[in-house]
This record gives C-alpha cells, structure tokens and sequence, in this order.
C-alpha cells in the first residue's frame, strides 16, 4: 500500500484521554507501518471551550507517547499542527458551493421552534428530524425573517431516499436508511462557525487524507459525512472504526475508574514504551501469546485487519504489570533520568548534581529497580536514602520494636558498625551471626529491627545493600534516632 495519509484530530477542551491517545496511535502506527503520512489537525471551531491550555495538553500528550506528525506550519523549525480555526475561509468557499449546487440551504428556525416539532415528533411516535420547512423558502420569506432579526444557519440538503453505504474496514458493510438516519443537518452555525460533520470532510479532502481511523462512536456521523464528500465531488476516504474503550466494569471508561488521561499516566510514571505498547492492545493483537512489544515491532506487525469490532477492557493491574516489564529492563541510566523529575519534585535532589551525588542516586536505583511498578514508586521506596528525619510507620514500631530484647539488640549493631571496617555482608554477618547465638533469635529477628530503625519501614532491599549505601556515620546516628524515640515512648 501507497500514499498512505491519515490524521489525528483533537478538540482542544480538555486532556487528552486514553480513548483519543488510542486512536492517535493506531492513525500513527498506520502510517509508519505503510511509510504514509501522520497528519494532526486541532479541531478548534468552539471558541467557547477551546483553549490553548489544553492545545499544549494534547502536544505535549503526543510528544510523551513519541507519536510525531509529518507535516503542517512550520513553527520554530518544527513542524506545527494545522488548526481548523485558521481555516474558516475554506469552510465558507465550500459551503458557498453547496449552496449554490443546491445541495444546502440556509434555515431561520429558531431553537425554541426546533424544540416544540421535537417533541411534537415524541408525541406522535416519529423519527426526530429536520422537517425540511426551510428548504423552499422563498427570497421575500427570507427577508421576511432577516427584518425580525433572524441569523440563518445553513442546512446540508440530504438526499430523500435509498440508503448510504459505509465500508467499514474493521465492521465490515453498514448501511444507513437515508430517510430515517439522515435528516438535512446544520453545516454552518448561526456565528459563522462550521460543525464538526462538514469541517472535517473539507479538511480531510483537501489534505488528502485515505484513510479515517477513529472511534466507532463517529460511525453514525459517516453517512452525512459521506453525502457531503459526494456532493462535493472530493473522493471517499475508507474509513476505520475502532471499538470502544470500556472500565473493568463493562462501561464507558470515566474518570470514576481511575486515571483516564494521559497526562495522569505521566505525572504517576508510566513510561511512554509501556502506555505505547498498552494501548495498542487495547482493540488490537498480533496473536495470543504476545503482549510485549517493542515500537518497531508494532509498527512491523499493526494492521487494520486485526483490529477486533468488540470494545476493549482498560485494565489497570496489567498496565502497572507491564509498566513493571518496561521499568526492568531499562538501563540505568536512562531510568536515572526519567526517576530524576520525581526527586526534583520531592526536594531529594536540586538541579545542580555532582558526579557523587548520581553515583548514589545510580546505586539506589540499581537496588530498588526490580520493585518499581511505577516510576513515581521511587519518591516513596528511597526517600530514608536522601532523608534523614524520615518517619516511623506505628504499626511496624508496635509489631517490631517493642519485641523483648530490641533495645539490646540495637546496642549490640552500634557497637558492631562503629568498630567495623565495612558495611557489606562480607564484613558484617560474621558479627550477626554471633548476634543470634547471644540473644537466642533468628537471623529475621535481627535483621528486622536493624531495618525499621535505619528505614522507619519493614521492607527494603537487602539490609547489608541498604547499611552499605547509607555509609557509618549515617546508621549509626539512625540507630541513636531510633533509641531516642523508643526511651520517650517509654516515658509517656
């Protein structure tokens, strides 16, 4: 396949979800995997809910997941996307030519008036549409209207009979009664603005765009959209409609289960590999065995023809499973960098670092790597290696350090680190080994209350790991913090 060209078209009201990110990456995948062309086009004719804020939401959603466009403005030496709203001209040159083809007309129905044949319609049982009053008006009835201060609004003449065909790449044929399914819809708004159903076919005609990728909840929009290709004389692009995307619990995925936008899935650090290879599972698979997928391979092996009709499950447990994978298998030094803005923010490091500083950070991550399901998880999991009043967690103090003997056993690992050479195992668990012969325990019954007293929690890595990273002088006065803190527990 050749001259592949498909887009991504975002309304800038809001983040960028998982649905829309979903659907950007099947359009991209597309596109790399027929060498075509990936076009974003911001759909931002609703002035009142449009905002730059949530244009820079969706770009910078798109540059976290890696997904590039090809081309469009060119703006600071990159390419920017298009938007609708500097396209009205277009939209009004091509509306002219409906209107003067006879294929639209302009309609003075007021809302109100709209709204009593509405329910008129209920009332009586029928099909709610567009009663086509306004389409033999004559010019002295359009006057008429102007004088009472009427701003038409122009209506797409459909046509009156048969049915429309969509062929769906993923659905297969779906047809359209053209008399009950497709009434004479507004193309332009009475403030001079396009609606979505006329905008995006001169958009997508006039950039060439051969296929449309998007979710099925648009399908039922097709049929206008393709009367208006047709009236137009611009040629039909095919048209892919992608299963929706539902919550554990079988409905739409909303907010109510959990992170839904991108933007979330960042600031809790998924890594853009994981929400990548995650999303393109979600209505598509290459077989059963596979869930693990490097970019080139996705774009290697994605095809319209796998995509399932039936709507995804967005599970959360496994995109944490997966973001686990991802996280594993990183070198450390790029998981240093993407670790790096959590630690910013948490205070533990400042912009300035020093080469010793991230040798430790590299060997404090080297021992929790395997324990990250997010990114994020690393604020938490090392913050008694950068913070030295971190807390006690009171259930751990209740269940490990008010054990018989743990004052003693305390004392005994002072006095072993403060005469020690070293802190590594190597050093160390000859003397504990004594430890448990004097005080008549196991070796868990050591180590534990050592941990919670250099940690404030029960679980860390190795305890040897964890002693030797945090140096002498600093677990000694930990050990000295935590005999304080058990002395004025007692007084109380």
């Amino acid at each position: 396949m050749s001259s592949v060209r498909v887009r991504f078209a975002p309304s800038p009201t809001g983040d960028l979800h998982v649905g829309g990110a979903r659907t950007a990456l099947f359009n991209w995948l597309f596109a790399r995997r027929h060498s075509g062309v990936f076009v974003l086009r911001i759909e931002d004719t609703d002035a009142a809910r449009s905002t730059d804020a949530a244009t820079q939401v969706i770009l910078d959603a798109l540059e976290y997941l890696g997904l590039d466009w090809d081309e469009g403005p060119i703006k600071g030496g990159a390419y920017g996307p298009y938007y609708q709203s500097q396209r009205l001209d277009l939209y009004a040159e091509y509306a002219t030519k409906l209107m003067e083809s006879g294929r639209a007309y302009e309609c003075y129905c007021t809302p109100d008036e709209l709204d009593q044949r509405r329910q008129e319609q209920i009332k009586q049982g029928q099909n709610i549409r567009y009663d086509g009053r306004c389409k033999h008006l004559t010019e002295e009835e359009k006057r008429a209207f102007k004088d009472e201060g009427r701003v038409p609004v122009i209506r797409f003449k459909s046509l009156e009979a048969g049915e429309t065909y969509v062929e769906d790449l993923v659905r297969g044929t779906v047809k359209f009664d053209n008399i009950t399914q497709v009434d004479d819809f507004v193309i332009f708004k009475s403030d001079g603005m396009p609606t979505y159903n006329f905008a995006v076919v001169v958009d997508d005609a006039l950039m060439k765009i051969t296929h449309v990728i998007r979710g099925d909840d648009h399908l039922s929009n097709t049929p206008k959209q393709i009367q208006i290709y047709e009236a137009l004389g611009f040629p039909t692009p095919k048209f892919a409609h992608i299963p929706m995307i539902l919550g554990p619990d079988k409905s739409l995925l909303s907010k109510r289960h959990g992170a839904t936008s991108v933007t979330q899935f960042y600031d809790e650090g998924y890594l853009a590999s994981a929400m990548v290879n995650y999303l393109s599972l979600l209505g598509w698979g290459y077989d059963d065995s596979q869930t693990i997928f490097s970019i080139p391979e996705l774009i290697e092996k994605f095809s319209l023809e796998r995509v399932s009709k039936n709507p995804a499950v967005f599970d959360i447990q496994k995109l944490e499973w997966m973001n686990g994978v991802y996280i594993r298998e990183l070198p450390l030094e790029e998981l240093f960098e993407v670790a790096l803005p959590f630690w910013r923010k948490a205070g533990f490091l400042s912009e300035e670092i020093s080469p010793e500083m991230k040798e430790y950070a590299l060997r404090i991550l080297r021992e929790l790597q395997s324990r990250l399901k997010l990114v994020a998880d690393v604020v938490d999991l090392s913050r008694y290696f950068f913070v030295d009043d971190y807390p006690y967690l009171e259930e751990i103090v209740e269940k490990i350090l008010t054990k018989p003997q743990t004052e003693e056993i305390l004392t005994y690992v002072y006095d072993v680190v403060k005469d020690a050479q070293a802190l590594d195992e190597a050093t160390l668990k000859p003397q504990f080994q004594v430890a448990l012969e004097k005080f008549g325990i196991k070796m868990g019954d050591l180590i534990q209350p050592i941990r919670v007293a250099v940690t404030g929690t029960n679980v860390s890595p190795g305890i040897y790991d964890v002693l030797e990273l945090l140096g002498k002088e600093r677990v000694l006065a930990r050990i000295e913090r935590t005999q304080a803190m058990l002395k004025e527990r007692e007084l109380m």
